[in-house]
């Protein structure tokens, strides 16, 4: 049996819960070490295990792979969620690249003062209802399928349905006005392997809290408010 993947990141969302989500919709178990302490890291820099000095990184089939992207790209690929062919892989792409523009927004979130945080609230929700959902809604009119590309599930789903349920957190009538959206979340969430993750219990991580940004900031020494890698 292939060893499980093991995921290295704070325990936490940050960057690291795309990966989950997507690991967790293929159906895949893995193992997570948390960082915790400097020590840990600059255990890690010194091993040269991170290429760019920088988390996440995953080690999956006798790889250590770093960059989000890259490492969201092999798990896509290895386990059939990024299409059937070079023109949906481009739209998958074009999707996921979308859907990360306003994903980016609430990455840094929990490192925001309390009145920045309300600012940055309101300029999300507003992105999100006038640029992105309405772009989704009309995706899945045009073809009138179940999913965004290629009537079956990949990962352009899973991260347009993680970046609703984030934005839904800080707005939970945020898909007011889209029914087809609306129908999209119900039917994705259903997907067997992904209402296991959305269940309690589960490795999705909750909602960013102080502990968690004081975590990173003392591991990564950050002094500002700035988002980690």
């Amino acid at each position: 049996m292939a060893a499980k993947p093991v995921l290295y990141y704070f325990n936490g969302r940050g960057k690291m819960e795309s990966i989950r989500w997507l690991l967790a919709a293929a159906g895949v178990e893995f193992e997570e070490v948390f960082l915790e302490t400097r020590e840990q890291y600059e255990k890690l820099l010194q091993s040269g295990i991170l290429m760019f000095q920088q988390v996440p990184m995953v080690e999956i089939d006798g790889m250590k792979l770093v960059q989000t992207r890259a490492i969201l790209n092999y798990i896509a690929g290895k386990y059939n969620l990024y299409g059937k062919d070079l023109k949906e892989r481009a739209l998958i792409d074009m999707y996921v690249g979308g859907t990360d523009d306003l994903m980016g927004f609430l990455l840094s979130f929990p490192f925001l003062s309390a009145e920045d945080k309300v600012k940055q609230c309101a300029f999300v929700v507003e992105k999100a209802t006038s640029r992105y959902f309405p772009a989704y809604e009309k995706v899945l009119k045009d073809h009138g399928q179940d999913f965004l590309v290629g009537n079956r599930l990949s990962w352009a789903d899973i991260h347009l349905l993680e970046a609703i349920l984030m934005l839904e957190e800080k707005k939970s009538d945020a898909l007011s006005g889209f029914p087809l959206l609306q129908a999209f979340k119900k039917r994705i969430s259903s997907i067997p392997t992904i209402k296991k993750f959305l269940a309690p219990g589960s490795k999705r991580k909750p909602i960013s809290d102080d502990k968690y940004v004081e975590t990173v900031r003392r591991v990564l020494r950050m002094y500002y408010d700035v988002k980690p890698h």
